[in-house]
């Protein structure tokens, strides 16, 4: 368990998925962190039976008061413990995913992002005509739908703080729900290994405030 927070502090916050910007990633964020505090406690409970099990002594010992020791600690900790905290996380990523799902809203901004070797074409229905490469433009503080393919191999929409990753798959449409709370810029990458070019298929998300994004989408900004 040590590493991990020196892990984490190497974390690039730019592609740091706990490093939330928006709503989505805040989610997934809290996620990370509750799996990673059930699998410490599970981590912590097999290290105190292990030592446990070690100090137990040589000598004569009560058979019986042993065994019932054994059936507390094995099974009321090893086991009810352990799948309490199991079915208690799993309830939560189910909850957790419902509430990523997109759902129709009057605020919903459509975009369409399509991969390939090796770029991000995006384009924009409220603003028919208008494409942009490696560069997706939203409006901040307001739900986005981006609908996701590709015209090639199966590659994977992902910005690490804005939301969770998605497949982009030939011939069918994945939408994933992002939102940003803050105008800026958000780097993206595609997180599925899909030829020796993968490494550097990447794009970035500008996010504007309201002024930016009508100007963006009557050509007055390029």
């Amino acid at each position: 368990m040590v590493p991990t927070p020196l892990a984490l502090a190497g974390c690039e916050e730019r592609l740091s998925a706990v490093h939330p910007a928006g709503p989505a990633a805040d989610l997934i964020a809290t996620l990370w962190w509750t799996m990673l505090a059930g699998a410490a406690a599970i981590f912590l409970l097999v290290v105190v039976l292990l030592v446990l099990a070690f100090r137990r002594g040589e000598g004569p010992s009560d058979a019986g008061a042993d065994r019932q020791r054994e059936m507390v600690w094995v099974k009321g900790f090893g086991l009810g413990f352990t799948m309490t905290v199991l079915a208690a996380l799993t309830a939560w990523g189910l909850w957790i995913g419902e509430r990523l799902l997109p759902r129709p809203g009057p605020d919903v901004v459509a975009v369409e992002a399509e991969g390939r070797q090796w770029s991000w074409r995006f384009s924009y229905p409220d603003a028919p005509g208008r494409t942009t490469e490696n560069t997706l433009h939203i409006p901040a503080q307001r739900p986005i739908d981006v609908r996701i393919t590709s015209t090639d191999v199966i590659h994977s929409f992902w910005v690490p703080r804005l939301a969770g990753k998605l497949d982009a798959i030939p011939g069918h449409v994945n939408v994933l729900r992002v939102e940003a709370w803050e105008p800026g810029e958000y780097a993206g990458v595609s997180g599925e290994f899909s030829g020796t070019g993968y490494r550097t298929h990447g794009f970035t998300v500008i996010a504007h405030d309201a002024a930016g994004w009508d100007a963006f989408l009557t050509g007055e900004m390029p």
